[in-house]
């Protein structure tokens, strides 16, 4: 399959990707340890920490996601449009959420609010749900594409499914120290999303064939 051919500016973007997926696998470890650490009654600092990942997280994820989307394009332009903008409404949502969970950490609202969804991302709708749905159209690209190793694609699959059902968890179950969304969530966040991004950063920084 022709390839687009890519500048020396295309290059640069993409190295710059590459560390911005190794800062988001590294990040999202940091932020799965200090979750479970809220989880265990963690006091406010933890949890400001905890959302300011979150937060980052979403955005350096939206430059990751212009890379692969430039990368895998050839493979179908509408199809990984699509990707590119469910998979930049997701990391939107992720860094909402997070923002919103620091602004209540540093200032708590005192209205007992806590415990209901989130009204820009719902029980995780846009963190996991709608993250989920772009990181198997990109999983589907990579197969079709080539421009990728398909491991890396085996290893996306698993962080989308995972994905899809810590949503679905968080929507149907709620409590977090469930022993279903504890495993998918530690299976997420300590293995299968940190490989998925630092893997992809180093073939985002690697001179494609």
């Amino acid at each position: 399959m022709s390839q687009t051919p890519r500048t020396e500016e295309d290059r640069a973007f993409e190295v710059f990707a590459g560390w911005c997926a190794i800062a988001v696998g590294a990040g999202g470890l940091v932020y799965s340890i200090t979750f479970v650490t809220i989880l265990r009654g963690a006091g406010r600092v933890t949890v400001g920490a905890n959302s300011v990942f979150l937060l980052l997280g979403g955005l350096l994820s939206t430059v990751v996601l212009v890379a692969l989307y430039r990368r895998l394009r050839d493979a179908s332009p509408p199809f990984a449009l699509w990707a590119l903008l469910l998979g930049v409404i997701g990391a939107a949502g992720a860094a909402i959420h997070g923002g919103y969970n620091l602004a209540n950490s540093i200032n708590p609202p005192g209205l007992g609010l806590a415990e209901l969804p989130n009204a820009i991302d719902p029980r995780g709708l846009l963190t996991f749900g709608v993250t989920a749905i772009s990181f198997f159209a990109f999983v589907l690209l990579i197969f079709r594409s080539g421009a990728f190793p398909r491991g890396l694609a085996y290893v996306g699959y698993a962080a989308a499914s995972l994905s899809l059902v810590l949503y679905l968890g968080r929507l149907v179950i709620l409590d977090p120290k469930h022993p279903l969304l504890l495993a998918a969530a530690a299976l997420a966040g300590f293995v299968v999303n940190p490989a998925w991004y630092i893997w992809l950063g180093i073939e985002l920084r690697r001179e494609p064939e």
